[in-house]
């Protein structure tokens, strides 16, 4: 299951990567999109996120790692298609189609790492992928810094897709089940005892839209970064991203969920309060850095399920707490996208409030909840 992940996460993590650096500038240059337009966009992207709960029924057809190839597949699709609808409702379309491939293996991808491995390898492993697709990132990162003077968005996006298609096909004729885990419930799954895992997952979908629909796109328009400068960005996170992921996973070990996920809250609280009152450009880009290794953390939130779950519950839990933390991704980025044409200050503000909340509710993690079974 671990090689057969990996390549999932390589390919699905390196085209959202290469998706994510070209998508402002392609939006502003070419679709002529708005700030508003841009949060109406992202809030389509989500809305696959919020349906992703009905992958408890499809697994009724399909085994659980032949869906998650299927899904990177369809999200290389929608990458593919991209610079051929330069408009807003083509962006739409692509959108949402990248969006139902990469919503649903980031669910399966977390259900299959939490069933096949236990609460001590589940965070290393998490944190392994991660920094191997980190280093996919870098490598998508300098051939788009290298190709963007050259290349036209078009097939910049085709080109990417279609390695993503790639292995989605390839992994699909796959069998990574030596031994069958617990069988999971095909069904939806809401428990009382998993409330704390229901809210934070609420929250950080929340917090998490502010930071992938405004950050970038305050670097774009306010600070005119160029598609070079996004790009070197990314390859930056993404070194750094290589190095951090591990030590998060021994620390979420050594220490737990609770302390881990505080460091996570009252850094990010810091964070967007600089995005919203601090003007040099340079300064936001440092800011962008340590935004997104904060995201790192919240692999402590899928460890915190694993603790307390029933093990045939993993699954139908995973899907659940996807679709939660997209309640509030979908009407996020619309509703900043129009505070941000009053002020593009406000939903960075918001941000840092929603910070406070989940660090509040955090502190409701017991260290006894969190015995290894």
């Amino acid at each position: 299951m671990y090689p057969y992940l990996m390549v999932l996460v390589l390919s699905a993590m390196a085209g959202f990567q290469g998706w994510r650096t070209l998508l402002n500038n392609f939006a502003v240059e070419e679709a002529m999109l708005s700030g508003f337009q841009i949060g109406v966009v992202q809030s389509w992207r989500e809305v696959p996120g919020f349906l992703v709960f009905l992958v408890v029924f499809a697994l009724l057809f399909v085994r659980e790692h032949k869906l998650a190839a299927i899904s990177v597949l369809i999200m290389g699709v929608g990458i593919a298609f991209v610079g051929f609808f330069p408009s807003f409702w083509g962006l739409i379309f692509t959108t949402v189609l990248m969006s139902v491939g990469f919503h649903y293996f980031e669910t399966l991808n977390k259900s299959l790492t939490l069933q096949h491995f236990n609460t001590q390898q589940a965070p290393i492993v998490f944190a392994n992928l991660r920094s191997y697709g980190a280093l996919a990132n870098i490598v998508v990162g300098a051939l788009v810094w290298l190709a963007s003077d050259y290349v036209p968005y078009k097939y910049s996006f085709l080109i990417i897709g279609g390695c993503v298609v790639a292995a989605g096909i390839y992994v699909l004729f796959k069998n990574p089940i030596k031994k069958e885990p617990v069988r999971q419930h095909k069904k939806i799954i809401l428990r009382k005892k998993y409330w704390l895992y229901y809210m934070l997952n609420l929250l950080s979908g929340a917090r998490r839209q502010i930071f992938v629909v405004f950050a970038v796109f305050l670097l774009v328009e306010h600070y005119k970064f160029s598609v070079k400068e996004v790009a070197v960005l990314f390859v930056v996170n993404n070194v750094l991203a290589y190095f951090i992921n591990p030590i998060i996973a021994k620390s979420i070990n050594k220490y737990g969920e609770r302390k881990v996920l505080s460091i996570e809250y009252i850094g990010l609280f810091f964070v967007f309060l600089g995005y919203a009152y601090f003007e040099n450009r340079y300064f936001i880009a440092v800011l962008y850095l340590f935004d997104h290794l904060f995201f790192n953390f919240h692999i402590g939130i899928s460890t915190y399920l694993q603790k307390i779950a029933d093990p045939c519950d993993i699954a139908p839990s995973t899907s659940v707490g996807f679709a939660i933390n997209h309640i509030m991704a979908v009407v996020v980025p619309v509703l900043g996208g129009l505070l941000w044409m009053v002020d593009f200050c406000i939903p960075f503000v918001i941000g840092a409030g929603l910070s406070i909340f989940s660090l509040y509710f955090v502190q409701k993690i017991r260290l006894k909840q969190l015995t290894n079974s």
